[in-house]
């Protein structure tokens, strides 16, 4: 933060306040004659004739300080210069009574001033000095009253008060100093947070380009699967969740001949936005890979393929103590549309299948995909599809968003009941569907986690 910034703006705050303090000391130090004229009658011409001198001046500086070249500084000092002068003057010539009244008139000018000027405390210094001085010499030229006399009749208060304001006017810049200070600090982080923001979005926005460039488009998944949908809400801007799907010649569990198969996923890889994302970049290529493997044959050996090279990738310079744990619940599918033969394998994730009007679930393996203990091999399973089946894979973010009217998970019971309520109409129908009612649950809450669901119309 620049030095000269905080420096102009004490310098704005302190122009602000002196022009009204000079129209202060313009205007009522004018009315001020109004007592005067009342109270002490044979002095009215002489005071008037001081006021109106003294606010000429403050009218002159006010009105052309630029072109005078006159400083802010000075700007606020010579109103309460010109008035304690004043002042002096007519406490000189005044009696006791009127000399103790006109005391509360001497202490209004230096509590404005330390109320409104932020000069610097050698103004204040060289005031009091111009105001003991001018006191000291009115005061033997035309007053009549013993030192004692001044001293106790508001001599002493007037002085304590001066030097009081002169601490006040100090202390108020050096506030407004921290004030200022700290603000521009602030507004120097926000812009520096704003800029990292910036960049880091930036850099967020092209990972999701990058991660959207390796998940089949809508368009390719339709190819594939022809009367389908595809619900793909990330959370953050990239996704924890991924899907992915391709076409294949090759036998599966002893499959007669070489069918055409499609194989798909649905994967929700541990956390979501960007370290999410990494996984899902990892999961996606191993799958890629698994494909070109003469001993995958299965979604139970796709499934086995994919924890060892999660483990290995993620743990290749990791030592026993430092294994990282991190993976991916999946459910794996392979359809064979010729002679309807579904083959599933799962980690964590369960595959649901509704048949006229009746849920069937096929249960996951209860261990994901990464570093477990125990890990045992995965479980193909196999059921003959029917035509009109509908096969829904999903992660868990769509049944575990929160919301409703009590702001409670929807959980897996909900979220059969919609797909059950929902697997008789078309699958576009089903996709608008279940996406009203996933945002109409959360209403205003924060979506929990991504959401990944895939219905294939069989």
């Amino acid at each position: 933060m620049s030095e000269v910034n905080w420096k102009q703006e004490i310098d704005e705050t302190a122009y602000r306040y002196h022009k009204i303090a000079l129209w202060i000391a313009v205007v009522f130090d004018l009315l001020f004659f109004v007592p005067d004229y009342f109270n002490i009658p044979e002095y009215w011409v002489e005071f008037l004739t001081f006021r109106v001198a003294v606010a000429f001046i403050c009218l002159i500086v006010v009105l052309f300080h630029k072109k005078l070249k006159i400083s802010t500084q000075l700007m606020g000092a010579l109103p309460v210069f010109l008035i304690s002068v004043q002042n002096a003057y007519m406490w000189s010539v005044m009696g006791v009574e009127d000399f103790q009244k006109h005391t509360f008139s001497y202490m209004a000018l230096f509590i404005g001033a330390g109320m409104f000027v932020f000069y610097h405390w050698y103004y204040s210094l060289v005031i009091i000095i111009i105001d003991i001085v001018a006191n000291v010499f009115f005061l033997s030229v035309n007053s009549t009253l013993s030192v004692e006399e001044i001293l106790t009749s508001g001599g002493l208060l007037t002085a304590s008060i001066a030097i009081f304001s002169a601490l006040l006017i100090r202390m108020r810049i050096n506030l407004t100093k921290k004030e200022i200070v700290s603000r521009l600090k602030l507004e120097e982080s926000k812009f520096e947070i704003e800029e990292k923001n910036k960049e880091i979005l930036d850099s967020i926005n092209y990972a999701k380009r990058i991660q959207f460039a390796l998940l089949p488009p809508k368009n390719v998944f339709k190819e594939l699967f022809p009367n389908s949908f595809l619900i793909y809400k990330p959370k953050d801007i990239v996704s924890g969740d991924f899907y992915w799907g391709t076409r294949l010649s090759t036998t599966i569990d002893n499959a007669d001949g070489n069918e055409s198969l499609v194989v798909f996923c649905v994967a929700d890889c541990t956390g979501h936005g960007v370290p999410g994302a990494f996984m899902s970049l990892i999961g996606i290529k191993i799958l890629n890979q698994s494909i070109k493997m003469n001993d995958v044959n299965s979604p139970a050996q796709a499934l086995d393929y994919l924890n060892e090279q999660v483990y290995n990738t993620i743990n290749k310079h990791s030592s026993k103590e430092s294994v990282v744990r991190d993976g991916m619940d999946i459910a794996f599918c392979a359809i064979n549309f010729k002679t309807l033969n579904l083959s599933y394998s799962g980690a964590n994730n369960s595959l649901y299948i509704i048949r006229k009007g009746e849920l069937i679930e096929l249960k996951a393996d209860k261990q994901p995909i990464g570093s477990y203990e125990n890990q045992q091999p995965f479980t193909n399973h196999q059921i003959q599809l029917e035509k009109g089946d509908m096969v829904y894979a999903f992660s868990d973010g769509y049944a575990d968003q929160f919301g409703g009217v009590d702001g409670k998970k929807m959980k897996s019971k909900r979220f059969k009941e919609k797909l059950m309520e929902c697997s008789n109409m078309d699958v576009e129908k089903q996709e608008s569907f279940l996406s009203e009612y996933f945002e109409n649950w959360k209403g205003n809450l924060e979506q929990l986690d991504d959401v990944c669901v895939i219905g294939v119309k069989i």
